[in-house]
């Protein structure tokens, strides 16, 4: 299902009056500023530009769109927790990034992003508790889950597994990783079913009755 491959910039918006109508439905990306989500875009998109991947981070400041092949849209998200940002900045990013998640109507989802060796942190949490309310599903990505020995990676899934049922039965995890292009199948999987396309399509590009079927939950 090459859900993401073929991925194009489409618009960016530093406040929410610079949102986009709301054209197709919206998968966000969210996720700590050094937990590898530029990263995981560019790999699920098999482009290694597309998501700017910054030596600094809290490098993206605003809210970036991509446009899928399908119709749907990629949703980059602010990066958030890096201290060095400023207070005034990182307050902006906070209230771009709470709005944005509770009320916007075209988001069937939210990919979020997790170093595997520092899962749910207090962020972390903050986020999940932010996207609650909105019964819509989190899948999150146990990203650099190559620096784990297998047994260490197995056990963290299964610990973020259970910590998320604490929030909502239709919070799911994986482990993935960007170096070794680990995981990217089921992720796909995971999000087309957000979207209504089968697995079986795995090998052709999305289909109209999926895009459809998300399209007639904007109307």
């Amino acid at each position: 299902m090459p859900l993401f491959r073929g991925a194009s910039f489409y618009i960016t918006a530093h406040h929410l009056s610079d949102l986009p109508p709301p054209l197709g439905p919206e998968i966000a990306f969210a996720g700590r500023s050094n937990a590898g989500k530029s990263s995981a875009i560019n790999t699920l998109v098999d482009h290694n530009r597309l998501a700017f991947v910054s030596k600094t981070p809290g490098r993206t400041q605003q809210i970036n769109f991509f446009k899928l092949p399908g119709g749907a849209f990629l949703v980059d998200l602010p990066g958030y927790g890096y201290a060095k940002v400023q207070r005034e900045l990182r307050a902006h990013w906070e209230a771009l990034l709470s709005t944005y998640l509770q009320t916007r109507g075209s988001l069937f989802g939210m990919v979020l992003i997790m170093d595997a060796r520092h899962p749910l942190t207090p962020l972390d949490v903050q986020m999940l508790s932010w996207f609650r309310s909105t019964g819509k599903p989190v899948h999150v990505l146990l990203s650099k889950a190559d620096k784990l020995s297998r047994q260490e990676a197995q056990k963290t899934l299964r610990s973020v597994q259970s910590g998320l049922l604490e929030y909502s039965t239709n919070y799911t995890a994986q482990l993935f990783s960007s170096l070794k292009k680990q995981g990217t199948e089921e992720a796909e999987e995971v999000i087309g079913s957000w979207l209504g396309i089968k697995s079986e399509t795995q090998k052709k590009a999305p289909g109209e009755r999926g895009l459809n079927r998300g399209l007639e939950r904007l109307k």
